[in-house]
């Protein structure tokens, strides 16, 4: 009895630790120029980015995320949405070709079924439902309905009257569709995802919501919210959103449905008429965003409950239309370079690093073909550089020259010997420079992290077929001490049941 009580304390406690809130981050592709799915990979590498969502299931993405330990949530568009609520058999064919041809290997969690149809896709909307059991019928004919789960992203302006919290219900308007699709939720153990806008709430408030409110930043207990019948104090809009949608709900009767936030950020440049859409503001909400989730502050109806929550977005979306705050809600440029610095601390490395500054060696401009290949033998062989990334077939095999080749033989051999200046010489045919050599689907080690340092990817790591993944390194420290906490209370357990 004992043996089996502690399995099953070993579980609970696996669980328990898998379940902490996470940031994540979406991954628009409205780019003029969107960086190749490796190259996207190996910036959440850098970044020590752990859970994505796509837009789409685009197989060149989740092909280059194979191996890689980050949890994807994959998306059926809009416009798909209509065809698979009304067939069984194309909802199977989905699932199908999107998800189990590449799981395990790339680890689904989740399908979003659509973006806000309830409030912007009427005709869809009619068949939202059957959508969502369509498809976790073909995960349950493929014993995967445990292990990815099925939901769709909701915005928030459907909860009406959202301050005070109490008082918030939901547009009845959408309850024949809505009322069906909790009971989905709570059926199959899904959550709630809902895109949360504080930026757009504090534009349309005429002056009503403080800047400091809608930001995060601290407020004296006089100047926050409080909500008259509970007398719960809010100090920011994230959390009052977020709790009014869980009062929504137990408005009508779901108590046990946990809300995941699939949308939220701050603009870093708008027009003239979105003065507060700029890089400060973008860089307070999103650094206290990340810290209040990491933290498991949880909100004032359930606080220490963390909600795990995804950033809007990777990448500045030029190509995107609207507005130009529409296409500044990135984290990064198309190049991977940072918007801005996120004020950071204690974040355990996500989206802490900064990328600014960088420095490569390269081949000096005219040095001697025979001096380069001997300097590329060198790294590959004494110097210990993983050379493979210049075979054929291989990102970095074009172009096929030396001095190419000689670039990344040195920058990579640079960055491992920590980029001191010595390391940067193969006989004086070598040169430092800070202009990225990376190019295509060849990405260098120098571009991927902190002062272009990141050891644990090489770029061997980061071709979508190579079977391996450096991923593991990141999670290592991680795993090691959450293995060494569940060792303890096992044996804390065994103590008393003896």
């Amino acid at each position: 009895m004992a043996k089996h009580f502690l399995l099953l304390l070993f579980a609970v406690c696996v669980a328990a630790i898998d379940e902490e809130p996470f940031i994540g981050v979406n991954i628009g592709r409205d780019l003029s120029d969107m960086p190749h799915p490796t190259q996207v990979v190996a910036l959440l590498k850098a970044q020590q980015i752990r859970h994505v969502r796509l837009y789409d299931a685009d197989q060149a993405m989740l092909i280059a995320l194979a191996n890689t330990r980050i949890q994807v949530a994959v998306s059926v568009p809009n416009q798909e949405i209509l065809a698979i609520g009304q067939s069984n058999t194309t909802a199977a064919k989905w699932v199908s070709h999107n998800v189990i041809a590449h799981y395990p290997a790339t680890n689904i969690t989740t399908i979003c079924v659509g973006s806000e149809v309830l409030t912007t896709l009427p005709y869809a909307a009619k068949v939202l439902v059957s959508a969502l059991k369509f498809l976790h019928s073909a995960l349950v004919a493929s014993n995967l309905d445990h292990q990815i789960k099925v939901s769709t992203p909701l915005s928030s302006s459907m909860i009406l009257d959202s301050f005070p919290p109490s008082q918030a219900f939901f547009n009845r308007s959408l309850n024949p569709v809505l009322v069906p699709m909790l009971d989905f939720l709570q059926t199959t153990d899904s959550y709630l995802m809902l895109n949360i806008y504080p930026y757009y709430d504090y534009m349309q408030s005429n002056g009503v919501i403080p800047l400091d409110y809608a930001l995060f930043k601290p407020l004296p207990p006089n100047k926050e919210a409080i909500d008259s019948n509970t007398l719960l104090h809010y100090s920011n809009v994230f959390d009052a959103v977020i709790d009014a949608a869980y009062f929504a709900m137990a408005f009508l009767n779901y108590t046990n449905i946990p809300v995941v936030v699939t949308e939220t950020g701050w603009p870093s440049k708008g027009d003239s008429n979105e003065p507060d859409a700029t890089v400060e503001n973008a860089n307070t909400y999103n650094s206290n965003l990340i810290k209040h989730v990491l933290n498991i502050t949880g909100t004032p109806k359930h606080p220490g409950i963390g909600v795990s929550t995804f950033i809007y977005e990777l990448y500045n979306e030029d190509a995107k239309a609207g507005p130009l705050s529409e296409k500044n809600w990135g984290l990064f440029d198309a190049n991977g370079k940072p918007v801005y610095v996120l004020h950071l601390t204690e974040s355990g490395g996500v989206l802490a690093n900064d990328t600014t500054n960088q420095t490569y060696c390269v081949a000096k401009d005219g040095a001697d073909p025979k001096m380069l290949q001997a300097g590329i033998d060198w790294a590959c062989g004494p110097g210990k550089v993983d050379c493979s990334p210049l075979l054929q077939g291989q990102p970095c095999y074009e172009p096929d020259n030396v001095v190419a080749h000689a670039n990344y033989a040195f920058d990579t051999y640079y960055h491992q010997m920590g980029k001191s200046t010595q390391s940067c010489d193969f006989n004086d045919m070598a040169t430092i420079s800070t202009t990225n050599p990376s190019h295509g689907s060849c990405v260098f080690p120098g571009s991927l992290g902190i002062n272009g340092s990141f050891p644990n990817v090489t770029l061997s790591s980061l071709n979508s077929t190579n079977s391996v993944s450096s991923a593991s390194n990141l999670h290592s420290g991680e795993l090691g001490i959450r293995s060494l906490l569940m060792v303890i209370v096992l044996l804390l357990w065994g103590v008393v049941l003896l």
